[in-house]
């Protein structure tokens, strides 16, 4: 199948992955709808893959081998538990752990780069509504109305896509909050104490921690760590709304409320190593941002001529280490459909077959992670590396942490 006329609405990694796929695939027009303005690659948050995921990734034309990246071989797991066990606090284990960690802004940009010039990509333009059809769909603007053949949703958890195609798959909120933070490495404190090659797992009841370096784009490295802890039922989170009823809203970065930052500061305190609490206080304030943990998946990929991928067709919380990775595959699979149907129905077929059911399975493992991480945290203290092993076994069950085998 050549030729048609396709719209993606979004312009992030999933949306540049998205017309990346459609070009390759045959698509004659392509535009890239991007409601923001600003620089995308000015973000300098972290993204992990997992080694093999690379592997797959890089073969298929979805990742650069020379983009800016840090090796991790293991994760370290750290307790606090009172003992003279040094700032890092008790280690109760480790694991390999073989992932590439990303700046998101970089992965962004070669992701950009790719995107050839004949792809018209239009910043700073809201999509309104779409206008789903059997034979097309119309794309509407505040410049007015397009008719397109297909219409990709890559524009993420608040998708304007997913709601034409699905009004009634909302995200639902998972009831615990994830604190996010970057700063330069130059600035973490006693940097001997913590190799480069280490991701640390930093838990507490209630909640755990995960650190890792990433590049910072000048040769250097970015600290990046995720804190996820369920508030206490009375803390005022800010947000002017409930969170079970509206859907998500996080805080961006400079925008924590009293409240929140003391609930992160009695975690630093009390809960964490002296180390990891230190690291954690050591971000800025503009460089810290808060995200409620939500997730959702549609019943299918594909409907009339709009299709799904990244977060507009599936949210799984990031203990799956795998949101990029899944959006990419998305993408190849979007590639290889266009490539070898005949009709769009058969392209729009074989690409909801492929990917569906692994939405799926990504949410599945995400609330089963969410579980043992956070919502039913074991006795930390108890642990060695036998319980440990035992604990991440029947938490993981064979959910493919880091992502499924790219299917080919």
């Amino acid at each position: 199948m050549r030729g048609g006329k396709v719209a993606v609405v979004g312009g992030s990694i999933a949306g540049c992955a998205a017309a990346l796929a459609a070009h390759r695939g045959g698509a004659d027009e392509i535009t890239v709808y991007e409601r923001t303005t600003g620089h995308l690659a000015d973000r300098g948050v972290g993204v992990a893959v997992h080694t093999s995921r690379y592997r797959e990734l890089e073969s298929a034309g979805y990742l650069d081998a020379d983009m800016p990246w840090v090796q991790l071989e293991r994760r370290r797991w750290y307790v606090r538990d009172g003992s003279a066990t040094g700032p890092l606090g008790r280690e109760i284990g480790a694991m390999p752990f073989s992932f590439r960690t990303y700046n998101w802004g970089h992965l962004w940009r070669e992701l950009r780069g790719r995107v050839p010039d004949s792809v018209v990509f239009r910043s700073g333009v809201v999509v309104e509504e779409v206008r789903p059809g059997i034979e097309g769909a119309e794309v509407v603007t505040a410049d007015g109305t397009e008719r397109v053949d297909l219409v990709i949703g890559a524009d993420g958890y608040r998708s304007v896509v997913r709601e034409a195609a699905f009004p009634t798959v909302r995200p639902a909120y998972a009831g615990y909050l994830a604190w996010r933070g970057a700063f330069p490495a130059d600035r973490l404190p006693d940097p001997e104490l913590w190799a480069r090659e280490d991701g640390a797992y930093v838990v507490f009841p209630g909640g755990h921690s995960v650190v890792y370096r990433i590049p910072d784009g000048a040769g250097g490295h970015r600290v990046n760590w995720l804190l996820y802890t369920t508030p206490p039922p009375d803390l005022d989170l800010g947000l002017g709304h409930d969170l079970r009823l509206t859907g998500p809203a996080g805080l961006p970065p400079g925008k924590l409320t009293e409240a929140l930052s003391s609930h992160l500061t009695y975690v630093c305190d009390e809960l964490l190593p002296p180390y990891w609490g230190e690291l954690v206080r050591t971000t800025l304030p503009d460089e810290l941002f808060l995200q409620p943990m939500y997730d959702f998946t549609a019943p299918r990929y594909t409907t009339d001529r709009m299709l799904l991928m990244g977060d507009a067709a599936t949210v799984a919380r990031p203990h799956t280490g795998a949101g990029a990775v899944k959006a990419l595959q998305d993408a190849t699979a979007l590639e290889s459909a266009f490539a070898t149907a005949t009709t769009w129905q058969d392209a729009l077929d074989t690409y909801d077959t492929n990917r569906t059911a692994v939405g799926g399975a990504m949410v599945d493992l995400g609330r089963r992670l969410g579980r043992a991480f956070v919502q039913e945290t074991p006795h930390w203290r108890s642990m060695d590396q036998t319980a440990l092993e035992t604990w991440w076994k029947q938490a993981e069950a064979g959910g493919t942490f880091g992502g499924r085998e790219l299917k080919r």
